[in-house]
Protein backbone atom coordinates (compact mmCIF):
# COMPACT_ATOMS: atom_id res chain seq x y z
CA UNK A 1 0.00 0.00 0.00
CA UNK A 2 2.73 2.46 0.96
CA UNK A 3 4.70 1.62 -2.20
CA UNK A 4 1.59 2.10 -4.35
CA UNK A 5 0.87 5.47 -2.74
CA UNK A 6 4.47 6.53 -3.26
CA UNK A 7 4.25 5.56 -6.93
CA UNK A 8 1.05 7.55 -7.32
CA UNK A 9 2.63 10.61 -5.73
CA UNK A 10 5.68 10.42 -8.01
CA UNK A 11 3.80 9.70 -11.24
CA UNK A 12 0.70 11.81 -10.58
CA UNK A 13 2.29 15.25 -10.72
CA UNK A 14 2.45 16.43 -14.39
CA UNK A 15 -0.53 18.69 -13.74
CA UNK A 16 1.32 20.21 -10.78
CA UNK A 17 4.37 21.15 -12.83
CA UNK A 18 2.26 22.72 -15.57
CA UNK A 19 0.48 24.67 -12.82
CA UNK A 20 3.84 25.78 -11.39
CA UNK A 21 5.12 27.02 -14.78
CA UNK A 22 1.87 28.89 -15.43
CA UNK A 23 2.09 30.43 -11.96
CA UNK A 24 5.60 31.71 -12.73
CA UNK A 25 4.33 33.44 -15.90
CA UNK A 26 1.23 34.97 -14.32
CA UNK A 27 2.98 36.11 -11.16
CA UNK A 28 5.97 37.52 -13.03
CA UNK A 29 3.59 39.64 -15.07
CA UNK A 30 1.52 40.60 -12.03
CA UNK A 31 4.53 41.58 -9.94
CA UNK A 32 5.98 43.62 -12.78
CA UNK A 33 2.69 45.47 -13.20
CA UNK A 34 2.02 46.33 -9.57
CA UNK A 35 5.20 48.23 -8.55
CA UNK A 36 5.42 49.89 -11.98
CA UNK A 37 1.83 51.07 -11.46
CA UNK A 38 3.07 53.06 -8.46
CA UNK A 39 5.55 54.84 -10.73
CA UNK A 40 2.77 55.60 -13.24
CA UNK A 41 0.70 57.11 -10.44
CA UNK A 42 3.65 59.22 -9.32
CA UNK A 43 4.08 60.39 -12.92
CA UNK A 44 0.44 61.55 -12.76
CA UNK A 45 1.35 63.59 -9.65
CA UNK A 46 -0.43 61.23 -7.23
CA UNK A 47 0.44 61.20 -3.51
CA UNK A 48 0.68 58.34 -1.01
CA UNK A 49 -3.06 58.40 -0.34
CA UNK A 50 -3.80 57.92 -4.06
CA UNK A 51 -1.29 55.06 -4.20
CA UNK A 52 -3.12 53.47 -1.26
CA UNK A 53 -6.51 53.85 -2.96
CA UNK A 54 -5.24 52.30 -6.21
CA UNK A 55 -3.64 49.45 -4.28
CA UNK A 56 -6.90 48.84 -2.40
CA UNK A 57 -8.85 48.76 -5.68
CA UNK A 58 -6.90 45.63 -6.60
CA UNK A 59 -8.88 43.71 -3.96
CA UNK A 60 -12.36 45.20 -4.35
CA UNK A 61 -13.82 42.72 -6.88
CA UNK A 62 -12.10 39.69 -5.27
CA UNK A 63 -13.57 40.64 -1.90
CA UNK A 64 -17.07 40.42 -3.39
CA UNK A 65 -16.67 37.23 -5.41
CA UNK A 66 -14.11 35.09 -3.54
CA UNK A 67 -16.68 32.79 -1.89
CA UNK A 68 -18.64 32.32 -5.11
CA UNK A 69 -15.47 31.45 -7.00
CA UNK A 70 -14.47 29.00 -4.27
CA UNK A 71 -17.81 27.20 -4.50
CA UNK A 72 -17.50 27.21 -8.28
CA UNK A 73 -14.07 25.60 -8.02
CA UNK A 74 -15.54 22.87 -5.78
CA UNK A 75 -18.10 22.04 -8.50
CA UNK A 76 -16.02 22.48 -11.65
CA UNK A 77 -15.05 19.38 -13.60
CA UNK A 78 -12.07 21.06 -15.23
CA UNK A 79 -10.22 23.61 -13.15
CA UNK A 80 -7.91 24.40 -16.07
CA UNK A 81 -10.75 26.53 -17.53
CA UNK A 82 -10.74 28.76 -14.44
CA UNK A 83 -6.94 28.84 -14.52
CA UNK A 84 -7.00 30.00 -18.16
CA UNK A 85 -9.60 32.66 -17.40
CA UNK A 86 -7.47 33.97 -14.56
CA UNK A 87 -4.31 34.19 -16.66
CA UNK A 88 -6.12 35.86 -19.58
CA UNK A 89 -7.76 38.40 -17.27
CA UNK A 90 -4.36 39.34 -15.82
CA UNK A 91 -3.10 40.03 -19.33
CA UNK A 92 -6.14 42.15 -20.19
CA UNK A 93 -5.78 44.12 -16.96
CA UNK A 94 -2.16 44.84 -17.84
CA UNK A 95 -3.33 46.28 -21.16
CA UNK A 96 -5.82 48.41 -19.21
CA UNK A 97 -3.06 49.75 -16.96
CA UNK A 98 -0.93 50.66 -19.96
CA UNK A 99 -3.83 52.49 -21.64
CA UNK A 100 -5.15 54.19 -18.47
CA UNK A 101 -5.12 57.96 -19.01
CA UNK A 102 -5.57 59.00 -15.37
CA UNK A 103 -5.92 57.83 -11.75
CA UNK A 104 -9.45 56.48 -12.27
CA UNK A 105 -8.34 54.38 -15.22
CA UNK A 106 -5.56 52.90 -13.11
CA UNK A 107 -8.06 52.13 -10.32
CA UNK A 108 -10.42 50.34 -12.73
CA UNK A 109 -7.63 48.29 -14.32
CA UNK A 110 -6.24 47.43 -10.88
CA UNK A 111 -9.63 46.03 -9.88
CA UNK A 112 -9.67 43.78 -12.97
CA UNK A 113 -6.09 42.74 -12.21
CA UNK A 114 -7.18 41.63 -8.74
CA UNK A 115 -9.99 39.50 -10.15
CA UNK A 116 -7.62 37.73 -12.54
CA UNK A 117 -5.21 36.98 -9.73
CA UNK A 118 -8.03 35.66 -7.54
CA UNK A 119 -9.40 33.34 -10.25
CA UNK A 120 -5.99 31.85 -10.98
CA UNK A 121 -5.09 31.47 -7.30
CA UNK A 122 -8.35 29.83 -6.24
CA UNK A 123 -8.18 27.36 -9.12
CA UNK A 124 -4.55 26.51 -8.38
CA UNK A 125 -5.01 26.11 -4.64
CA UNK A 126 -8.18 24.05 -5.13
CA UNK A 127 -6.34 21.72 -7.50
CA UNK A 128 -3.60 21.09 -4.96
CA UNK A 129 -6.02 20.67 -2.05
CA UNK A 130 -8.19 18.30 -4.07
CA UNK A 131 -5.59 16.01 -5.59
CA UNK A 132 -2.68 16.01 -3.17
CA UNK A 133 -2.62 13.38 -0.46
CA UNK A 134 -2.31 14.74 3.10
CA UNK A 135 1.39 13.87 3.12
CA UNK A 136 1.91 15.92 -0.05
CA UNK A 137 -0.03 19.08 0.88
CA UNK A 138 3.00 20.95 2.20
CA UNK A 139 4.99 19.97 -0.89
CA UNK A 140 2.25 21.00 -3.33
CA UNK A 141 1.47 24.29 -1.62
CA UNK A 142 5.18 24.89 -1.10
CA UNK A 143 5.94 24.56 -4.82
CA UNK A 144 2.89 26.64 -5.75
CA UNK A 145 3.86 29.49 -3.46
CA UNK A 146 7.50 29.10 -4.53
CA UNK A 147 6.32 29.76 -8.09
CA UNK A 148 4.63 32.89 -6.80
CA UNK A 149 7.91 33.91 -5.18
CA UNK A 150 9.76 33.35 -8.46
CA UNK A 151 7.27 35.71 -10.06
CA UNK A 152 7.82 38.18 -7.23
CA UNK A 153 11.54 38.00 -8.02
CA UNK A 154 11.36 38.25 -11.81
CA UNK A 155 8.61 40.86 -12.03
CA UNK A 156 10.06 43.71 -9.93
CA UNK A 157 13.58 43.09 -11.21
CA UNK A 158 12.46 43.20 -14.85
CA UNK A 159 10.27 46.23 -14.17
CA UNK A 160 13.12 48.09 -12.51
CA UNK A 161 15.41 47.14 -15.39
CA UNK A 162 12.98 48.56 -17.97
CA UNK A 163 12.14 51.75 -16.07
CA UNK A 164 15.76 52.18 -14.98
CA UNK A 165 16.88 55.68 -14.12
CA UNK A 166 14.67 57.47 -16.64
CA UNK A 167 13.23 60.80 -15.54
CA UNK A 168 10.65 63.30 -16.80
CA UNK A 169 8.87 62.37 -20.02
CA UNK A 170 11.30 59.50 -20.50
CA UNK A 171 10.13 57.99 -17.20
CA UNK A 172 6.51 57.75 -18.34
CA UNK A 173 7.52 56.19 -21.65
CA UNK A 174 9.60 53.56 -19.85
CA UNK A 175 6.72 52.88 -17.46
CA UNK A 176 4.37 52.33 -20.40
CA UNK A 177 6.81 49.87 -21.98
CA UNK A 178 7.09 47.96 -18.71
CA UNK A 179 3.31 47.71 -18.39
CA UNK A 180 2.96 46.25 -21.90
CA UNK A 181 5.70 43.72 -21.14
CA UNK A 182 3.96 42.72 -17.91
CA UNK A 183 0.65 42.23 -19.72
CA UNK A 184 2.29 39.96 -22.31
CA UNK A 185 4.06 37.84 -19.69
CA UNK A 186 0.90 37.34 -17.64
CA UNK A 187 -1.19 36.44 -20.69
CA UNK A 188 1.41 33.87 -21.76
CA UNK A 189 0.28 31.67 -18.86
CA UNK A 190 -3.02 31.12 -20.69
CA UNK A 191 -1.29 29.09 -23.40
CA UNK A 192 -0.52 26.27 -20.96
CA UNK A 193 -4.23 25.60 -20.44
CA UNK A 194 -5.46 25.77 -24.03
CA UNK A 195 -5.43 21.96 -24.31
CA UNK A 196 -5.30 19.09 -21.81
CA UNK A 197 -1.94 17.67 -20.90
CA UNK A 198 -0.70 14.84 -23.17
CA UNK A 199 -2.45 11.58 -22.37
CA UNK A 200 -5.32 13.17 -20.51
CA UNK A 201 -8.56 11.10 -20.55
CA UNK A 202 -10.84 14.03 -21.38
CA UNK A 203 -14.11 12.33 -20.58
CA UNK A 204 -13.04 10.65 -17.36
CA UNK A 205 -14.58 11.80 -14.09
CA UNK A 206 -12.46 10.81 -11.17
CA UNK A 207 -13.89 10.19 -7.75
CA UNK A 208 -11.63 11.42 -5.01
CA UNK A 209 -11.73 11.06 -1.30
CA UNK A 210 -9.81 13.55 0.77
CA UNK A 211 -9.62 13.31 4.53
CA UNK A 212 -8.56 16.51 6.24
CA UNK A 213 -6.55 14.88 9.00
CA UNK A 214 -5.37 16.70 12.10
CA UNK A 215 -2.71 19.40 11.98
CA UNK A 216 0.67 17.77 11.91
CA UNK A 217 3.02 19.87 13.99
CA UNK A 218 5.57 17.08 14.19
CA UNK A 219 5.77 16.78 10.41
CA UNK A 220 4.94 13.06 10.38
CA UNK A 221 3.13 11.64 7.37
CA UNK A 222 -0.56 10.83 7.95
CA UNK A 223 -1.78 7.26 7.83
CA UNK A 224 -2.06 5.62 4.42
CA UNK A 225 -5.82 5.48 4.71
CA UNK A 226 -5.96 9.25 4.68
CA UNK A 227 -4.38 9.50 1.25
CA UNK A 228 -6.34 10.54 -1.80
CA UNK A 229 -6.81 7.20 -3.52
CA UNK A 230 -7.40 8.67 -6.95
CA UNK A 231 -4.83 11.45 -6.94
CA UNK A 232 -2.59 9.68 -9.44
CA UNK A 233 -5.40 9.20 -11.98
CA UNK A 234 -6.59 12.76 -11.69
CA UNK A 235 -3.17 14.36 -11.73
CA UNK A 236 -1.58 12.27 -14.46
CA UNK A 237 -4.18 13.55 -16.89
CA UNK A 238 -4.28 17.08 -18.19
CA UNK A 239 -7.54 18.39 -16.83
CA UNK A 240 -7.80 18.85 -13.11
CA UNK A 241 -11.27 17.41 -12.60
CA UNK A 242 -13.77 17.44 -9.78
CA UNK A 243 -15.66 14.46 -8.50
CA UNK A 244 -19.09 13.87 -10.12
CA UNK A 245 -21.45 16.58 -8.97
CA UNK A 246 -18.69 18.13 -6.90
CA UNK A 247 -19.36 15.69 -4.05
CA UNK A 248 -16.77 13.96 -1.95
CA UNK A 249 -17.62 10.58 -0.38
CA UNK A 250 -17.98 10.75 3.36
CA UNK A 251 -18.29 14.54 3.42
CA UNK A 252 -20.61 16.15 5.99
CA UNK A 253 -24.03 17.23 4.77
CA UNK A 254 -24.71 20.85 3.96
CA UNK A 255 -22.67 23.28 1.98
CA UNK A 256 -19.84 25.16 3.64
CA UNK A 257 -20.56 28.70 4.74
CA UNK A 258 -18.22 31.40 5.96
CA UNK A 259 -19.55 31.01 9.50
CA UNK A 260 -19.15 27.22 9.52
CA UNK A 261 -15.62 27.47 8.19
CA UNK A 262 -14.60 30.21 10.62
CA UNK A 263 -15.89 28.15 13.55
CA UNK A 264 -13.43 25.35 12.82
CA UNK A 265 -10.61 25.30 15.41
CA UNK A 266 -7.44 26.95 14.17
CA UNK A 267 -9.03 28.62 11.15
CA UNK A 268 -9.40 32.19 12.51
CA UNK A 269 -5.75 32.43 13.62
CA UNK A 270 -4.56 31.03 10.28
CA UNK A 271 -6.80 33.49 8.43
CA UNK A 272 -5.35 36.46 10.34
CA UNK A 273 -1.83 35.20 9.69
CA UNK A 274 -2.51 34.87 5.96
CA UNK A 275 -4.05 38.35 5.85
CA UNK A 276 -1.14 40.00 7.61
CA UNK A 277 1.50 38.21 5.52
CA UNK A 278 -0.13 39.12 2.21
CA UNK A 279 -0.72 42.69 3.38
CA UNK A 280 3.00 42.96 4.07
CA UNK A 281 3.83 41.85 0.54
CA UNK A 282 1.34 44.31 -0.92
CA UNK A 283 2.50 47.27 1.15
CA UNK A 284 6.15 46.57 0.39
CA UNK A 285 5.40 46.28 -3.33
CA UNK A 286 3.35 49.49 -3.44
CA UNK A 287 5.17 51.72 -0.94
CA UNK A 288 8.86 50.77 -1.16
CA UNK A 289 8.96 52.44 -4.61
CA UNK A 290 7.43 55.55 -3.02
CA UNK A 291 10.08 55.42 -0.25
CA UNK A 292 12.75 55.13 -2.93
CA UNK A 293 11.32 58.01 -4.96
CA UNK A 294 11.23 60.22 -1.86
CA UNK A 295 14.88 59.40 -1.11
CA UNK A 296 16.03 59.73 -4.73
CA UNK A 297 16.77 56.01 -5.21
CA UNK A 298 16.51 54.72 -8.79
CA UNK A 299 13.66 52.31 -9.66
CA UNK A 300 16.24 49.74 -10.74
CA UNK A 301 17.62 49.61 -7.19
CA UNK A 302 14.14 49.32 -5.65
CA UNK A 303 13.23 46.57 -8.12
CA UNK A 304 16.38 44.70 -7.18
CA UNK A 305 15.58 45.01 -3.47
CA UNK A 306 12.08 43.61 -4.03
CA UNK A 307 13.54 40.80 -6.12
CA UNK A 308 16.03 39.93 -3.37
CA UNK A 309 13.17 39.70 -0.89
CA UNK A 310 11.40 37.28 -3.21
CA UNK A 311 14.59 35.23 -3.68
CA UNK A 312 14.82 34.73 0.07
CA UNK A 313 11.23 33.43 0.06
CA UNK A 314 12.09 30.99 -2.73
CA UNK A 315 15.03 29.64 -0.74
CA UNK A 316 12.80 29.28 2.29
CA UNK A 317 10.14 27.33 0.42
CA UNK A 318 12.71 25.01 -1.09
CA UNK A 319 13.58 23.82 2.42
CA UNK A 320 10.08 24.15 3.90
CA UNK A 321 9.33 20.38 4.08
CA UNK A 322 12.59 19.86 5.96
CA UNK A 323 11.81 22.70 8.38
CA UNK A 324 8.29 21.37 9.03
CA UNK A 325 9.74 17.96 9.86
CA UNK A 326 12.40 19.36 12.17
CA UNK A 327 10.57 22.22 13.87
CA UNK A 328 6.84 21.75 13.35
CA UNK A 329 4.24 24.04 11.84
CA UNK A 330 3.28 25.92 15.00
CA UNK A 331 6.78 27.13 15.84
CA UNK A 332 7.50 27.92 12.19
CA UNK A 333 4.35 30.03 11.93
CA UNK A 334 5.19 32.00 15.07
CA UNK A 335 8.78 32.53 13.87
CA UNK A 336 7.56 33.78 10.53
CA UNK A 337 5.10 36.31 11.97
CA UNK A 338 7.32 37.75 14.70
CA UNK A 339 10.50 37.56 12.61
CA UNK A 340 9.09 39.27 9.53
CA UNK A 341 7.36 41.93 11.63
CA UNK A 342 10.65 42.83 13.33
CA UNK A 343 13.01 42.75 10.36
CA UNK A 344 10.91 44.37 7.63
CA UNK A 345 10.44 47.53 9.71
CA UNK A 346 14.14 48.30 9.30
CA UNK A 347 14.86 48.66 5.53
CA UNK A 348 13.17 52.11 5.23
CA UNK A 349 15.21 53.31 8.21
CA UNK A 350 18.43 51.97 6.71
CA UNK A 351 17.76 53.67 3.37
CA UNK A 352 17.06 57.00 5.13
CA UNK A 353 19.86 56.92 7.71
CA UNK A 354 22.71 55.75 5.44
CA UNK A 355 22.22 57.23 1.96
CA UNK A 356 23.76 55.42 -0.96
CA UNK A 357 25.56 52.09 -0.85
CA UNK A 358 25.73 51.48 2.93
CA UNK A 359 21.99 51.98 3.41
CA UNK A 360 21.16 49.78 0.42
CA UNK A 361 23.45 47.05 1.77
CA UNK A 362 21.85 47.12 5.24
CA UNK A 363 18.35 47.19 3.72
CA UNK A 364 19.29 44.18 1.59
CA UNK A 365 20.29 42.18 4.67
CA UNK A 366 17.01 42.85 6.45
CA UNK A 367 14.96 42.17 3.31
CA UNK A 368 16.70 38.81 2.95
CA UNK A 369 15.91 37.87 6.55
CA UNK A 370 12.37 39.24 6.39
CA UNK A 371 11.76 37.63 3.01
CA UNK A 372 12.83 34.26 4.39
CA UNK A 373 10.36 34.59 7.26
CA UNK A 374 7.58 35.72 4.91
CA UNK A 375 8.18 32.71 2.71
CA UNK A 376 7.39 30.36 5.56
CA UNK A 377 3.91 31.62 6.24
CA UNK A 378 1.72 31.42 3.14
CA UNK A 379 2.04 27.66 2.40
CA UNK A 380 1.65 26.89 6.09
CA UNK A 381 -1.60 28.86 6.33
CA UNK A 382 -2.95 26.98 3.30
CA UNK A 383 -2.04 23.62 4.82
CA UNK A 384 -3.39 24.49 8.27
CA UNK A 385 -6.70 25.68 6.85
CA UNK A 386 -6.99 22.70 4.49
CA UNK A 387 -6.44 20.28 7.36
CA UNK A 388 -8.85 22.10 9.67
CA UNK A 389 -11.95 21.52 7.50
CA UNK A 390 -13.65 18.47 5.94
CA UNK A 391 -12.24 17.42 2.58
CA UNK A 392 -15.29 18.54 0.61
CA UNK A 393 -14.95 22.04 2.06
CA UNK A 394 -11.33 22.65 1.10
CA UNK A 395 -11.96 24.72 -2.02
CA UNK A 396 -14.46 26.88 -0.15
CA UNK A 397 -12.20 27.18 2.91
CA UNK A 398 -9.29 28.33 0.77
CA UNK A 399 -11.65 30.79 -0.90
CA UNK A 400 -12.62 32.15 2.53
CA UNK A 401 -8.90 32.52 3.22
CA UNK A 402 -8.55 34.49 -0.01
CA UNK A 403 -11.61 36.57 0.86
CA UNK A 404 -9.97 37.46 4.17
CA UNK A 405 -6.79 38.29 2.30
CA UNK A 406 -8.70 40.55 -0.06
CA UNK A 407 -10.42 42.27 2.85
CA UNK A 408 -6.96 43.02 4.19
CA UNK A 409 -5.85 44.14 0.73
CA UNK A 410 -8.70 46.66 0.65
CA UNK A 411 -8.41 47.99 4.19
CA UNK A 412 -4.65 47.90 4.73
CA UNK A 413 -3.62 50.05 1.74
CA UNK A 414 -6.31 52.59 2.62
CA UNK A 415 -5.03 52.74 6.20
CA UNK A 416 -1.46 52.75 4.91
CA UNK A 417 -2.20 55.75 2.69
CA UNK A 418 -3.67 57.63 5.64
CA UNK A 419 -0.70 56.73 7.87
CA UNK A 420 1.73 57.71 5.11
CA UNK A 421 0.24 61.20 4.91
CA UNK A 422 1.75 62.36 8.25
CA UNK A 423 4.50 59.72 8.66
CA UNK A 424 5.69 59.33 5.10
CA UNK A 425 5.57 56.15 2.98
CA UNK A 426 7.75 54.30 5.50
CA UNK A 427 4.91 54.64 8.02
CA UNK A 428 2.76 52.39 5.84
CA UNK A 429 5.39 49.64 6.10
CA UNK A 430 5.76 50.07 9.87
CA UNK A 431 2.01 49.82 10.38
CA UNK A 432 1.90 46.50 8.52
CA UNK A 433 4.83 45.19 10.56
CA UNK A 434 2.80 45.94 13.68
CA UNK A 435 -0.06 43.85 12.24
CA UNK A 436 2.33 40.92 11.76
CA UNK A 437 3.32 41.08 15.43
CA UNK A 438 -0.33 41.20 16.50
CA UNK A 439 -1.06 38.20 14.29
CA UNK A 440 1.84 36.34 15.88
CA UNK A 441 0.39 37.00 19.32
CA UNK A 442 -3.01 35.70 18.15
CA UNK A 443 -1.43 32.53 16.73
CA UNK A 444 0.49 31.97 19.96
CA UNK A 445 -2.72 32.31 21.97
CA UNK A 446 -4.53 29.88 19.65
CA UNK A 447 -1.72 27.35 19.94
CA UNK A 448 -1.89 27.62 23.72
CA UNK A 449 -5.61 26.86 23.71
CA UNK A 450 -5.16 23.85 21.46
Amino acid sequence: MARAASTRERSGTPWLWVLIVAAVFTQSGLNLLRPVTSYKLLAFGADSVAVGVATAAYAIIPLAVAIALGRLSDRMLRLRVLLAVGAATLGLAGVGLALAPNLWGVIAASAVLGFGHLAFTIAGQSAIARYSSPRQLDVGFGWFTAAYSVGQLIGPFLGGLIVGSAHGDGRLGAVQTALWVGAAIAAAGTLLFVAPLPGSPRDRRTEVEIAPGPPDDAGEAPAEGEANAAAGHAASGGDVQAPPGGAVPGAPEGRPTVLKIMRRPGVPAAMLAALSLLSMLDILTAFLPVVGEELGIDPGVIGTLLAIRALASIICRAVLPWMVGRVGRTLLMLSCLFGSGATLALPPLALAWWPGGPGIAVATVFLVIGGFFLGIGQPLTMTLISQSVPGAWRGSALAVRLMGNRLGQVLMPLLAGLVAAPWGPAGAIWMTCALLVVSGAASAADAGRR
